[in-house]
């Protein structure tokens, strides 16, 4: 198995260090490639002094810049990491051992959040999220799902979506063969948790995914997801069509 890990990036100079460094232990090293997405906190300068890293630029959007990723990779397993998330280092071994299994298409792992011992309810949503994983075999993007890459070129890839990308592929992937998930944790930051309350913030991700599933475009949804990096000028004045757009080709 030939690993690759696809990490889309905008504005994560503060996060990046780590994720890489963890990276960099791996065995067997897999191949690591950062989609920027147009960056202006010298994400991109400090990206291209790291040699292990192969650098990416594309339109932002994270649906867009995971395909641009997998396009490149020349790995045959392909890794979609979210830019402040940690791999669990056993992570290249526990996923070969998923994929032993051939009506394996994919997976992805439980999740733990980095500063769950500061809030006690960070653990209990963490619970949460990995009984749900577990009984409904779905996840969202800061699982770090893997896939086939086979399984990816038959389904065209993510949707170029600004929200919700990760729930329609692991949902179209699930057509392909069984959904593995793995019972070790990807630990990943719980800035927007702290930045906008716990429990106000696990609400609203149920809500919005009721209303995805219900029918609501994921552009409408993006603007009740708010951002926890500061906006630049231009975010601001941009307006995303309210429609629901088309998958990747």
């Amino acid at each position: 198995m030939k690993l690759s890990i696809i990490i889309p990036a905008f504005d994560e100079r503060d996060q990046l260090p780590a994720t890489l460094a963890l990276l960099a232990g791996l065995v067997p090293s897999p191949e690591i490639l950062v989609v920027d997405g147009g960056s202006t906190d010298g994400t991109r300068e400090w990206l291209k002094q790291q040699p292990s890293v192969r650098v990416i630029v594309a339109e932002r959007g994270r649906g867009g810049q995971l395909n641009a990723g997998a396009r490149a990779a020349t790995g045959d397993t392909l890794l979609f990491l979210h830019a402040d998330c940690l791999l669990p280092l056993a992570a290249p071994d526990l996923i070969k051992r998923a994929l032993a299994n051939h009506t394996i298409a994919g997976g992805c792992f439980w999740v733990r959040f980095a500063e769950q011992r500061r809030a006690r309810s960070l653990a209990l949503v963490a619970r949460g999220i990995n009984a749900r994983t577990q009984f409904t075999r779905t996840a969202t993007g800061d699982q770090a799902i893997f896939v086939r890459r086979s399984v990816y070129e038959a389904l065209r890839g993510f949707a170029a979506w600004p929200l919700f990308e990760d729930i329609d592929f692991v949902r179209r992937l699930k057509r392909q063969g069984r959904f593995a998930v793995i019972p070790a944790p990807v630990t990943i930051s719980a800035r927007r948790w702290l930045a906008h309350g716990v429990w106000r913030t696990t609400l609203l991700m149920y809500a919005l995914r009721l209303a995805f599933y219900a029918g609501t475009s994921p552009a409408t949804l993006k603007r009740w997801f708010t951002d926890v990096r500061p906006r630049r000028k231009q975010d601001r004045d941009t307006v995303t069509p309210d429609k629901r757009p088309t998958r990747a080709a």
